[in-house]
């Protein structure tokens, strides 16, 4: 019954599939939440809505980094083993 989860040629995609998915759920989750709270301050604030708008465009490609990492390492596994 559980041969299947020593073959390498399922466990790997199965590892690949797995640290792309959760490695992009954290990012997902962080541009979502700072797009809220930008919207938010530009509703409170709308004068400073360049600096805002530069802050969460900085912020939201710092989140996605981690998301190309965790596509990196998804790569990795898929083909490198």
């Amino acid at each position: 019954m559980f041969n299947e989860v020593s073959d390498p040629n399922v466990v790997i995609p199965m590892a690949a599939a797995l640290a792309i998915g959760i490695g992009s759920i954290g990012p997902a989750l962080g541009i979502g939440m700072a797009v809220r709270a930008a919207m938010e301050a530009l509703g409170r604030n709308p004068e400073a809505e360049g600096a805002i708008r530069l802050t969460m465009i900085i912020g939201a490609a710092l989140a996605e980094a981690i998301a190309i990492y965790a596509f990196v390492v998804a790569i990795i596994i898929a083909f490198a083993l």
